[in-house]
This record gives structure tokens, sequence and C-alpha cells, in this order.
């Protein structure tokens, strides 16, 4: 199973942008799907997660108030609506799913996406 991420652009600071994930098999279940950037220079950094049901969502400090997460169930996809963009958000964008109990770290995630570009201009 391939994930598969869109949604990424370039857009002013202060601007939106939703980004999707869904699995290359619809009928894919997972227990967390997360989200991940990696800014130019930097290491991938945890972004946010949800699990299967939409129940439980966590944020990173960094992007609490201003990145919302959803999903899909009859689309099996998952959504990260992105308000009020700041510059330190332009990264590649990964988003990742799990089978296990825990979110936070890459190592935590056995399926990835190929990562979709996030560019915001001050």
């Amino acid at each position: 199973v391939q994930l598969q991420a869109s949604g990424g652009g370039l857009v002013q600071a202060g601007g939106s942008l939703r980004l999707s994930c869904a699995p290359s098999e619809r009928a894919f279940i997972y227990d967390y799907m997360g989200w991940f950037r990696q800014a130019p220079g930097k290491e991938r950094e945890f972004v946010a997660a949800i699990n299967w049901r939409g129940s439980n969502k966590y944020h990173a400090n960094a992007v609490r108030g201003r990145f919302t997460l959803s999903r899909n169930n009859a689309e099996n996809t998952v959504y990260l609506k992105m308000n009020s963009l700041k510059p330190e958000d332009t990264g590649v964008y990964y988003c990742a799913a799990t089978r296990g109990t825990q979110y936070y770290s890459e190592s935590d995630y056995a399926f990835w996406g190929q990562g979709t570009l996030v560019t915001v201009s001050s």
C-alpha cells in the first residue's frame, strides 16, 4: 500500500492550503494517519495525527490552532487544513500511516507517502 499526498503549492503568508492523503487501496485500515514536514536543511518533524475513527487528533505546538485534521470515511482520505500559514511552515509535507498505538515519531509509521511541497512566501 502506498499513500498519496496532494494539495501542496505556493501561498502567501496568512493564506490557506488543504492537503489530502489517501491510500492506494481504499480498504486499507490503519490506527493513525500522521503528517510530518521537512523544511530545507532541517530534520523531519511531527505536525499532526488522527486516529482511524477521527475521534482523536493531535497537533504539534507550532501548528495548534492553525492546522486542522479531518477525515472522510467513505473515501478513506485524511485532510490537513492549514490556515494562517507562515513562512516557517514551508517544507515538504509527508503523510504516513501506522497500525500501532504510537503516532509521534517517524519510526512509529510503516507506510509513507511521497510528500507534497508547501511554500509560504512572506
